[in-house]
C-alpha cells in the first residue's frame, strides 16, 4: 500500500498537470487528493468516455493529462479511446480500478467486467500494468507508462486493485451553484440556411485566433472544404465528444473556441453541457447545429424537435444562451458572444442538405491534432 501524494508526486514531476475522471471506491484516496490539492487541475466529468474526450482536449492545449476512472466505467470510455485517441493519436495516463477482480467478492455488476477488464485494455490496444503498491515500484512504473506513451503517443492504463492506497480525506468544498444565466431568443423569424452558407459567413468574421472544433460527419466536412486552417480540429469519430474536448481546451487556453456540435450528437452526451456549466469557462462557445437529422447517416431524424437546447443550457450554468435561424441572426449572435463572457450555447436551426461529392479531409488525423496544438501553444 501506499500513500496518494508518494504516486502524485512522481506523476506531477513527470509533467502530469491536467487531471479528469469519475469517481469510484477504489480511488478515493487518489482521486480525493487530486480535487483537494491546490496543485492538481481537475474535471470531474459526468460520465468516464466524457473524461476521457476533456483530457484530450487539455492534450491539445498543451498538457500531460491523466484520466481516472472505474472498470464499469471503461465500457463508456471505449469510444472515444478508439476513434478518438487512437485515430488522432492522443496520449493520456489512465488509472483503472479493478472492481470484481481475482479473488475479490464484489457485486454482482461488476462481475463480467472484474473478469475482462485487462484483455478487454488488450482488445482496444491500451497498453496496461498493475497499479504501483510499493513506494519502490512508483519511478519505475510511471517512466515505463511515460516511455510507452511518447513512444506509442496512445493511452496508457494502470490498473488498480482494492487497498492499492492509503486512505485521504477530501477536503474541497462543493462547486458553488452557477448565477443563473440568460436566454436570448432575439435572433428568430428568419430563415434557415444549410450549414455551409452558415460557416461561410462564419469564416468571414470569427478572429483568426479562435480554435473551431468541428464535431463528426459532414460537419468537419465542409469546413474543411471551405477552408482547411491550422485552428481547424475535424473531429473524424467519437460522436457527442466535441463540447467535452471543446472544454478541456478552453479550460487551458485565452483564445475563444468554438463548438460546432450536431443535434444529435449534442445529445448523444447531454451531461457534457452540465460539465461545461459547472467549470463556466469564458471562452467557450458551444454551436448545436440543429437540423432535426442525423443527416451524415441518411437523414433519420433526431428527438431535437422536443429539445430546447438553450434553456438546456441555461439549466447547467451557461452564462448566455441564444435562439436563431438566419445567417444575420448567427452572425449577430456569434459577434455578440465573442464580447462577452461565457460560456455560450448558440443553438443554431439549420436545414439539410450538402454539396456534391463532398470531401473528406486529405490531411490525417494526427496531423491535425498536431497543428491544432501548435496552433493552441506556439
Amino acid at each position: 500500500m501506499i500513500s496518494a501524494d508518494s504516486f502524485l508526486q512522481p506523476v506531477r514531476e513527470a509533467g502530469y498537470d491536467f487531471f479528469a475522471g469519475v469517481p469510484c471506491s477504489f480511488l478515493t484516496s487518489i482521486i480525493n487528493r487530486v480535487i483537494s490539492g491546490p496543485a492538481y487541475n481537475y474535471v470531474g466529468a459526468a460520465s468516464e468516455g466524457e473524461a476521457v474526450a476533456i483530457a484530450s482536449g487539455a492534450w491539445l492545449a498543451g498538457h500531460k493529462t491523466v484520466v481516472m476512472c472505474q472498470n464499469s466505467g471503461l465500457g463508456n470510455a471505449v469510444n472515444p479511446l478508439t476513434s478518438l485517441n487512437f485515430p488522432f493519436r492522443i496520449p493520456t495516463m489512465m488509472i483503472v480500478t479493478w472492481r470484481g477482480g481475482p479473488g475479490l467478492k464484489d457485486e454482482p455488476q461488476h462481475e463480467l467486467m472484474g473478469k475482462i477488464t485487462p484483455s478487454l485494455l488488450d482488445v482496444i490496444q491500451v497498453p496496461h500494468q498493475s497499479f504501483p503498491t510499493s513506494d519502490n515500484e512508483i519511478t519505475a512504473f510511471i517512466k515505463e507508462a511515460d516511455t510507452e506513451m511518447a513512444r506509442s503517443e496512445l493511452p496508457y492504463a494502470f490498473i488498480m486493485e482494492k487497498g492499492s492506497v492509503e486512505n485521504e480525506k477530501l477536503e474541497a468544498q462543493s462547486p458553488q451553484p452557477a448565477p443563473v444565466g440568460e436566454t436570448a431568443g432575439a435572433f428568430e423569424g428568419g430563415t434557415a440556411p444549410k450549414r455551409m452558407a452558415l460557416f461561410e459567413r462564419m469564416l468571414e468574421f470569427l478572429p483568426k485566433e479562435a480554435a473551431v472544433i468541428a464535431t463528426t460527419g459532414f460537419t468537419g466536412r465542409e469546413l474543411y472544404a471551405l477552408d482547411d486552417r491550422e485552428q481547424h480540429l475535424y473531429q473524424v469519430g467519437s460522436m457527442g465528444c466535441a463540447s467535452a474536448m471543446g472544454l478541456g481546451v478552453a479550460l487551458n487556453t485565452d483564445r475563444p473556441v468554438v463548438v460546432l456540435d450536431g443535434d444529435g450528437a449534442a445529445l448523444m452526451k447531454l451531461g457534457a453541457m452540465a460539465t461545461i456549466g459547472a467549470y463556466r469557462p469564458k471562452n467557450l462557445i458551444h454551436v448545436v447545429l440543429d437540423n432535426g437529422a442525423y443527416e451524415s447517416t441518411g437523414s433519420q431524424p433526431t428527438v431535437s424537435p422536443s429539445v430546447e437546447f438553450s434553456n438546456t443550457a441555461i439549466s447547467c450554468g451557461y452564462a448566455k444562451a441564444y435562439r436563431c435561424d438566419s445567417l444575420n441572426g448567427f452572425e449577430q449572435t456569434m459577434k455578440d458572444a465573442l464580447e462577452n463572457q461565457g460560456p455560450h450555447l448558440v443553438h443554431m436551426r439549420i436545414t439539410s442538405g450538402t454539396m456534391d461529392n463532398l470531401p473528406r479531409p486529405s490531411i490525417t488525423p494526427p496531423e491535425v491534432a498536431r497543428r491544432f496544438r501548435q496552433f493552441l501553444t506556439g
